[in-house]
């Protein structure tokens, strides 16, 4: 089942965190991640396939824009034991494999999913060089089997917009994937 992002204020401030790196095994806070100019959030994990069907663009925008002095991180906040792809081993063959150059968090509590109210993966949030939030939503309109080319477009567009000085677009679309899997309250 398909999960559309909730709607959060644009200019809310960047909730800090610190989470462990599956690769690195380092704690990474947001001052560790953030870059100069912007900085990209995005939760994703590794077995659902709207984050597999971008996952090659994504990296790609990734180091383009780090070279920028944009920041990206990705954060996985699903239950393993409800995913066991969604491991931090796996996360961090997925990683490697891939060629990440940012770090692959995990959120094992998943206290920082809920502080920045993510709701699916992939879910993108782009933040100014003051850490306010000026974008909350999809990559782009692609999705599988949807035989729409993967660009990045909205997410690259906010980018471009935010490394010229100036507000993306108000007019954002909502992130659309895989719900993140909550741990169950017992």
């Amino acid at each position: 089942m398909a999960y559309a992002t909730s709607e959060i204020a644009l200019g809310t401030q960047a909730p800090d965190f610190a989470l462990l790196d599956t690769v690195s095994g380092r704690l990474f806070s947001l001052r560790d991640v953030a870059g100069s100019k912007a900085t990209v959030i995005m939760f994703t994990c590794n077995h659902c396939p709207y984050v597999q069907h971008i996952l090659d663009k994504v990296v790609e925008v990734a180091k383009e824009y780090q070279q920028k002095g944009v920041g990206f991180v990705a954060i996985s906040a699903n239950d393993a034991t409800i995913q066991p792809e969604d491991r931090p081993s796996e996360m961090k063959a997925l990683a490697q494999e891939r060629g990440f150059t940012f770090p692959y968090l995990y959120d094992q509590t998943q206290q920082v999913a809920r502080t920045y109210q993510a709701v699916c993966t992939p879910e993108f949030f782009a933040f100014d060089a003051n850490k306010r939030l000026a974008y909350h939503g999809q990559f782009d309109s692609s999705r599988p089997k949807s035989h729409i080319l993967v660009t990045g477009q909205d997410l690259t567009s906010a980018l471009d917009a935010l490394l010229k000085g100036q507000q993306p677009s108000q007019e954002q679309q909502p992130a659309v994937g895989c719900g993140i899997k909550w741990k169950h309250p017992y």
